[in-house]
């Protein structure tokens, strides 16, 4: 399992109706968290380092990522951030 990083164009945001998600923000902190489903997300701002499977994850505005169901990970809030998500 690993986390997986892509970039859409703005037409995919679109067709994919992110713009429509649930926002999620946090101020700068560290925390654990526990995936029980997969997550995607599109970063609109901030930045962010997530710490799982041995590797560092450095996420930030544009970043469209999947988070698989089942991991463990540590979240590093390096700029206050913001994300559409969605759990399936």
């Amino acid at each position: 399992m690993e986390i997986k990083i892509e970039r859409l164009s703005v037409q995919e945001i679109e067709e994919r109706g992110i713009p429509g998600w649930a926002v999620w923000e946090k101020a700068p902190s560290k925390f654990p968290w526990h995936y029980d489903m997969v997550e995607q997300a599109l970063i609109i701002q901030g930045k962010v380092i997530v710490e799982a499977y041995g590797k560092k994850y450095e996420l930030g505005v544009g970043d469209f990522v999947t988070f698989p169901s089942g991991m463990d990970c540590e979240w590093e809030v390096v700029e206050h951030v913001r994300k559409h998500y969605n759990f399936s």
